[in-house]
């Protein structure tokens, strides 16, 4: 059977008071005390009940987290994994929420304020309008957004899209690249992606460089961005000398379709990317680097003393982009395609 309190009690030599007291408020027994009632509790296996806690607290011990995709990519992964390192040695429980459609979406604004089942809201890369903030706000719970371009968060930490994407134009106007294009796959018209201020960033960085053509091209969700880019540098007359890329998982396999189509990177077209992610090194990609890791350990902190009624020394804080400098840019080729 599982040992209770009074079983502790019991092998430490002390009051069931003693017991709870040491586990609830170790800072009230005396080291020696705390140290009998700890090895008799881990010869028993015993275990305080974490419900227990939950109850005299009034906390859930969960903290919810919105993303706006059910599919976990690599900027939702590594905000997942610093918001856990911080989270869970605090006694925390991460719940993830895919705010993919508007049912989804009404329902969780509208049940967390009225069940508070958590003790604080992550709001990752997507926007929530000032009547959803208010409706999270009647929580009474810390709102905290990642990458977001709302207003009203308690605290927030981010990155500037638009400022990483022109230092991707700069390098290549800098080589003698003056046709670009931008390639994206569409967006959800309801959920306001901050990463949507790498278009306009590209096209007001482009306006910025005299000379310089430059288009964007939004791909449907469900067609192929590899496709729509070959089909660019074959069939235009003028064909783009270099492609900038939403996001390095869509640039990278374009490595190896060029390859077959007989082109090379970077001597007949240059690629970037952006966010610094999984194998970008090790395929010479040039890209914006990012670190949603670091990121979301500093939300997760900031969480934390939000919860705890903590001052937060700097609550809205925007994190450096850095230009990753690599193999698949080069100057233009003077000579044509074909």
């Amino acid at each position: 059977m599982k040992a209770s309190i009074g079983d502790v009690a019991l092998k430490a030599g002390v009051s069931n008071a003693t017991v709870s007291r040491t586990f609830a408020h170790p800072e009230q027994v005396s080291e020696a005390t705390r140290l009998k009632v700890q090895a008799a509790a881990d010869a028993l296996n015993f275990s305080v009940s974490r419900s227990a806690g939950i109850l005299k607290s009034g906390r859930t011990y969960r903290i919810a987290l919105l993303v706006g995709s059910g599919v976990i990519e690599w900027f939702t992964a590594e905000i997942i994994a610093g918001l856990n390192d911080v989270l869970r040695d605090a006694g925390y429980d991460l719940v993830i929420y895919p705010i993919e459609g508007s049912e989804a979406r009404d329902a969780f604004f509208e049940e967390l304020p009225v069940r508070s089942n958590a003790d604080a809201v992550f709001v990752s890369s997507f926007g929530i309008s000032p009547d959803e903030v208010k409706r999270l706000g009647t929580a009474k719970i810390p709102i905290i957004g990642i990458n977001t371009t709302s207003e009203g968060f308690d605290a927030t930490v981010g990155i500037n899209d638009k400022e990483g994407i022109k230092l991707i134009v700069r390098h290549l106007a800098k080589l003698g690249h003056r046709n670009l294009l931008y390639l994206y796959e569409s967006f959800s018209s309801t959920l306001g992606f901050s990463s949507f201020n790498r278009i306009s960033g590209f096209q007001e960085a482009c306006d910025a460089v005299d000379g310089l053509t430059a288009r964007t091209l939004a791909v449907q969700k469900g067609d192929s961005i590899l496709d729509a880019a070959i089909s660019e540098i074959m069939a235009q007359d003028n064909p783009p000398t270099a492609l900038c890329f939403h996001q390095d998982s869509q640039a990278i396999p374009l490595f190896f379709r060029l390859q077959r189509s007989g082109l090379s990177v970077p001597g007949d077209i240059s690629v970037t990317g952006f966010d610094d992610s999984t194998f970008a090194k090790e395929a010479e990609l040039t890209t914006v680097r990012q670190r949603p890791y670091d990121m979301a350990v500093d939300a997760a902190q900031k969480a934390l003393a939000l919860i705890e009624g903590q001052p937060i020394e700097e609550p809205f804080e925007t994190f450096p982009v850095q230009l990753q400098v690599r193999n698949s840019t080069a100057k233009p080729r003077t000579a044509p395609l074909l």
